[in-house]
């Protein structure tokens, strides 16, 4: 395709807006070879740079907008006929007119990129009816990104784009797989875009969409730019590890869950879940799990989980003494047993007392719901997990903890638990539990809270029986304590703007550094920041070695 013959002679020696014009109605018949064109001969001077990306650009999108048009209304006067009817009835029609009002977005921007798939999106877009506006801007958006794209390209490397399009008979075989890629892409298209891809991919960008299930990074780039304005301001980047003294590096990072369980059974038996620590080799640990289930101190179900963790890593519900014993092989680090609450019900209670108060608070409360997945006898484990709407977005981390039953299929009416560890980035969905907070349920846990030495600030994960049991502040068990690291956890409920999470978590950490301070000033020293940086690369070196968590 050499850009000094068939689009120059098109427009050579006319006007720039009939240039435009005429570069817009070849569009009309294909579009890619007049764009690339354009695009080169802008780039080699022959062709002013915005009339050429002008007329593509609008000579795509008009087309775009008259495919819709023609299907919209000739598809819906056709519709009208009998015999159409018979084949197409209405209420098909409506079934797929819905689920196009959701999904028709991202099925009008993939179809920029898969080739073959644009006709038929565009007509099916019209015929059910998805609205102008809403079509014209996504289109638009899309073709303005695909022609800048190739106008970028061709201004960056317009001489090596020229040479690459001289024909000569070493590069035929260039050209030759370029077809044979081209065919592939057209054959395969409709394949790509069949009921299975369309789920994963709309779970891709849904995702994106959904503020909780963005990567860590992003998400948490804001609050680390808060955690750095507050350590200025008080003048320590560690001052956080003060906030508990009573718990390693404040609970930061690199705390001992059993160190704070066992001064919970010490204080308030009768509200924490039992638990015991094995160390040592793999033998030591599964031969001290056994004098454990010998005296029946704790029997199956059971839970193992690591002593030193965070987002629920290498928590499992372990049922029987082969999985216990394949659990220790697996990871070297300290390992907690503890007895299995089955709950139904969870929550966290993100708790803070200044060291000069009398009284703590309930800062947030935060219901867990374990997700479920329903067999109907037809469909296997993987296909039920894409097909529910928000297991989707976590579809992986469900599957790869479900990979021996990814192929079973589920009785019609049998639950499937999804997640068995109540931590959001496992999967299991989070609540705004304010409705469950009362004066009494503050009152017991501010009474547990200042029994434990050097807990301020941090969230207890706890199972009931019921909620009016935790309303009344009674009926509960401890799973765990985290200290300064934890987060008020209730910002996850999807009805929360991003802006409210935000504001939740900036609030906590102002209450973080403002509680160190406070214990600065009583003598309490923060870590060096190298002995908390030692914490960290520790806990990442036993995170790589912790098995799926349920």
């Amino acid at each position: 395709m050499n850009p000094d013959t068939g689009v120059e002679s098109l427009v050579r020696g006319l006007h720039p807006v009939a240039q435009a014009a005429a570069l817009g109605l070849a569009t009309f018949v294909q579009e890619d070879i007049p764009t690339i064109s354009a695009a080169l001969l802008a780039a080699a001077g022959k062709l002013p740079c915005l009339v050429g990306w002008a007329g593509c650009f609008l000579g795509i999108w008009i087309g775009d907008l008259l495919l819709y048009l023609v299907a919209r209304h000739g598809g819906r006067t056709a519709l009208e006929w009998r015999w159409v009817r018979r084949f197409v009835p209405p209420s098909a029609v409506e079934r797929s007119e819905r689920w196009f009002a959701v999904q028709g977005t991202w099925l009008l921007v993939t179809s920029r990129l898969v080739p073959g798939t644009r006709l038929p999106t565009y007509l099916a877009a019209g015929f059910l009816r998805l609205p102008f506006l809403r079509f014209a801007a996504v289109t638009g958006l899309a073709v303005m990104a695909w022609t800048s794209a190739w106008f970028a390209l061709a201004h960056g490397g317009g001489a090596a784009l020229l040479s690459a399009t001289e024909p000569a008979p070493g590069r035929a075989w260039l050209w030759g797989a370029l077809l044979v890629a081209l065919v592939g892409a057209a054959r395969w298209a409709p394949k790509l875009l069949a009921t299975d891809h369309r789920r994963r991919i709309a779970a891709a960008v849904g995702r994106w969409r959904r503020w909780e299930f963005w990567p860590a990074w992003l998400f948490y780039f804001p609050v680390g730019l808060r955690y750095a304005q507050l350590a200025l301001r008080h003048r320590s980047v560690t001052l956080p590890t003060a906030a508990n003294p009573g718990i390693v590096a404040g609970g930061l990072v690199g705390e001992s869950k059993f160190a704070t369980l066992r001064d919970l059974m010490a204080t308030s038996p009768e509200f924490t879940a039992p638990a015991w620590l094995l160390s040592g080799t793999s033998a030591e640990r599964t031969e001290s799990l056994q004098r454990l289930l010998e005296s029946g101190q704790v029997r199956f179900p059971l839970i193992l989980k690591p002593d030193l963790g965070q987002r629920g890593l290498g928590v499992k519900l372990i049922r029987d003494p082969e999985s216990a014993r394949h659990y220790l092989a697996y990871t070297p680090a300290a390992v907690v047993v503890q007895r299995y609450v089955p709950g139904p019900l969870e929550a966290g209670l993100f708790y803070y007392r200044f060291p000069d108060e009398p009284t703590g608070h309930l800062f947030a409360l935060t219901e867990k719901v374990f997700p479920m997945l329903t067999g109907d006898g037809v469909h296997t484990v993987e296909e039920l997990v894409w097909r529910d709407p928000r297991a989707r977005f976590v579809a992986e981390r469900y599957l790869a903890r479900l990979e021996a039953r990814r192929n079973e299929v589920l009785p019609a009416g049998a639950a499937l638990r999804l997640v068995e560890a109540g931590n959001h980035a496992q999967g299991c969905i989070f609540r705004d539990g304010a409705h469950l907070s009362t004066p009494a349920l503050a009152a017991r846990v501010d009474e547990i809270s200042r029994k434990l030495p050097g807990f301020f600030i941090g969230r207890y994960d706890v199972r009931f029986e019921s909620e009016a049991d935790l309303r009344a502040g009674r009926g509960f068990q401890i799973l765990e304590l985290n200290g300064a690291g934890a987060e008020a956890t209730a910002i996850y409920d999807a009805r929360n703007s991003l802006t409210t999470a935000y504001r939740t978590l900036f609030r906590q950490w102002e209450l973080v550094f403002a509680i160190g301070a406070a214990n600065r000033s009583r003598g309490v020293q923060p870590l060096p920041p190298r002995e908390l940086v030692r914490h960290w690369q520790n806990a990442r070196r036993l995170f790589a070695s912790y098995p799926p968590a349920d």
